[in-house]
């Protein structure tokens, strides 16, 4: 005989899940009791602290990530998280306790009535199981349901009685099998797909390539540039993709595509075939109309989101698994014979037109003084780039100053970048530490706003507890820079609650036990930076005075 508790801990090691997120509350206790030795538990004090943290893990170290929430008042916290985990199709099983299953139908207190439908529509599959015997076959489908493409967030609330409950030999064989089950959907399109594939590309004028982050989180980055270099495409990055799916120091990248319809189609002007590899057609904000392509052009899809095919406004589309269908394809170019590659295909980095130079009045902001102090972003990103290791893991949630990192930082090897793609904050602080925990072997900095910041701050406390070694850097600018960009750009004066003055970010670093600086300048800044990323004791916070910069996108 053994107990549920027993049997969901042998699945876990069985998949190698031995690392919890959690912040428990009474509901949890009875799941959490006499917590194995050769299990992690990493404690979050905030829920959606704790989901970012095991949505980091996740896309580090490319496993599903487990989380356990306090029933209805935690995962309501959680949700905006667990929205962010979704959009970056990260796989991830959260877990929440539940009341005991005879005070539920009274709906006693800590009951998560509607368990469900609480945290849809943000998880793939939300499952209470009917009985205490079921919960190691429901735990197994969810981790079947959060790896299989379109990876993602599933939900489980279980009950707190459920764990005590005894198995027999039937139903505890019944675990073993769930635990013993693997699903593989990384397969190929179909032959002739592909082949009909090659022959577009090969016939094709002047076609290009659009790489997403899905590229990155499949592992198919060597075989996007395989591809690109067979045929001499030129690459560009999707619009507001949270990983790199191509080397940024490529000759054939050219940059990130503009996320708005009138510009990104300018872009692309004179490409006759749009090839976009594991990324949405297209992701946009703001609203700037304009056709999806240019005049001329036609584009093909490869994606392995079903409803990311489904939804593109334009094109034919292939749903199948990135790096085998990738491959195939340069298999069949290349039995074409040579390289058919267009004699013109560009070389060099260039810079897309963004959306403050295509639309009348976006620009209306004086530009920074490289000067003056506090230092501009310009500067601050620079210093920060140079001073940190070529194999930095970095972590960006500072909207305002995204171009500027991108200006400064190129991504050359995959896993090196994360990034919401939800459009939400609160993910910085909480991502780079579950990014590190999962990747102890590569150093971690964190560009997060003042503002974004504050949405997870309490992150720092585990990192200062686990003496999880990251850089945070925090380019402060005391308001909402973005807001007050777009706020130029849609024509909406007088929005109140776009400055946060009066935060003293080095004290409340120190307060959760984290060691705090204060950059004077930008040498300084890349003293401190290249100090921290080379100390192995503990996580440190930076805090970089910078002057406004109207951002561009």
């Amino acid at each position: 005989m053994t107990t549920v508790r027993a049997a969901t801990f042998e699945l876990l090691r069985s998949r190698g899940v031995t690392t919890v997120f959690g912040n428990p509350g009474s509901t949890e206790l009875p799941f959490l009791q006499d917590f194995p030795d050769d299990f992690r538990y990493v404690l979050g004090l905030q829920e959606a602290v704790v989901v970012g943290m095991a949505d980091g893990y996740a896309q580090a170290t490319g496993r599903t990530a487990l989380v356990n929430l306090h029933t209805a008042p935690g995962v309501g916290n959680a949700m905006g998280a667990i929205i962010t985990a979704a959009a970056n199709h990260t796989p991830m099983v959260v877990t929440a306790g539940q009341q005991v299953r005879a005070m539920m139908t009274m709906e006693a207190l800590l009951t998560n009535v509607d368990a469900t439908v609480l945290p849809r529509p943000a998880v793939k599959w939300a499952y209470e199981p009917p009985r205490a015997q079921d919960v190691p076959a429901a735990l197994a489908r969810a981790f079947h349901l959060a790896e299989t493409a379109p990876r993602g967030p599933v939900f489980l609330s279980l009950p707190m009685d459920d764990f005590d409950v005894e198995l027999d030999e039937a139903e505890y064989a019944g675990a073993l099998a769930a635990a013993r089950r693997r699903v593989h959907d990384r397969t190929a399109a179909a032959a002739p797909a592909v082949q009909a594939l090659a022959r577009r590309l090969a016939e094709a004028a002047n076609p290009v390539l659009v790489t997403g982050g899905a590229i990155d989180a499949e592992g198919a980055w060597e075989a996007a540039v395989a591809l690109a270099e067979h045929r001499r495409l030129p690459v560009w990055a999707s619009p507001i993709e949270g990983r790199v799916g191509f080397p940024e120091d490529h000759p054939l990248y050219q940059g990130v595509l503009p996320p708005a319809l009138a510009p990104l189609a300018q872009t692309l002007a004179g490409h006759d075939l749009v090839l976009v590899v594991g990324a949405p057609v297209f992701r946009y904000y703001p609203y700037v109309p304009g056709p999806v392509l240019p005049d001329g052009s036609e584009l093909v899809l490869l994606t392995s989101d079903p409803d990311e095919a489904a939804r593109a406004p334009v094109g034919d589309a292939l749903v199948a698994g990135l790096r085998p269908t990738l491959e195939l394809l340069t298999e069949v170019l290349e039995k074409k014979g040579g390289d058919d590659g267009p004699a013109d295909a560009a070389v060099g980095v260039t810079t897309a037109p963004t959306v403050a130079e295509t639309v009348p009045g976006a620009q209306n902001a004086p530009a920074a003084d490289a000067a003056a102090e506090p230092m501009s972003a310009v500067d601050a990103l620079a210093a920060v780039a140079s001073a940190a290791p070529p194999e930095t893991v970095w972590v960006n949630e500072s909207p305002s100053n995204v171009q500027a990192f991108r200006d400064h930082v190129r991504i050359d090897r995959p896993g090196s970048f994360l990034m919401t793609t939800g459009g939400g904050l609160g993910f910085g602080l909480a991502a780079a530490v579950g990014a590190r925990l999962g990747r102890p072997d590569r150093p971690v900095v964190a560009l997060v706003g003042d503002g974004s910041a504050q949405y997870a701050i309490t992150a720092l406390w585990t990192a200062a507890a686990y003496r999880v070694p990251v850089t945070f850097v925090i380019p402060a600018n005391r308001e909402y820079a973005i807001l007050k960009w777009f706020g130029r750009f849609e024509n909406t004066p007088g929005v109140p609650g776009l400055d946060i003055p009066g935060i003293d970010l080095c004290a409340l670093a120190r307060g959760y036990g984290v060691p705090a600086h204060r950059a004077t300048d930008a040498a300084h800044l890349a003293e401190l930076v290249a100090a921290a990323t080379t100390s192995p004791d503990g996580p440190v916070l930076i805090v970089a005075p910078i002057t406004t910069v109207p951002p561009t996108l």
